[in-house]
């Protein structure tokens, strides 16, 4: 049974799909960009806020679909640029305690808005 999560807490999705997905024991969050849900607009700053504004907006979408960042499996991260690499990955690991999810990150041409990061994560709600 497939079933779809929201919240207003977190960004409204930017075309047609859904925040996240519930599927059984899973829950698929949808790529996430550094949007403030309550004006809308992106925000600007360093990779380190962009970070922490994509991971802050993720966090609660998974509350809302009944998990937290310990449930996250997988995580996938796009960057603008690999240079971000370790900066990126400084905020990151404040929102991971051990064991962090498994995780891949690519360098992607270009990213909607314009941001310099996306994430999207993969919980296991079992």
């Amino acid at each position: 049974m497939l079933s779809a999560v929201s919240t207003g807490s977190a960004p409204k999705a930017l075309g047609p799909y859904s925040q996240a997905i519930r599927a059984g024991q899973f829950l698929f969050v949808s790529g996430q960009v550094p949007i403030d849900p309550g004006t809308g607009e992106l925000v600007h700053g360093s990779i380190g806020d962009q970070t922490a504004r994509v991971l802050q907006n993720i966090g609660e979408i998974l509350k809302a679909g009944g998990a937290s960042f310990p449930q996250v499996v997988r995580t996938t991260v796009y960057l603008a640029d690999l240079g971000d690499f370790a900066a990126m990955n400084e905020v990151y690991a404040t929102f991971f305690a051990t064991p962090q999810p498994a995780r891949s990150t690519i360098q992607a041409a270009r990213l909607p808005r314009d941001a310099r990061i996306e994430v999207d994560v993969i919980a296991f709600l079992g």
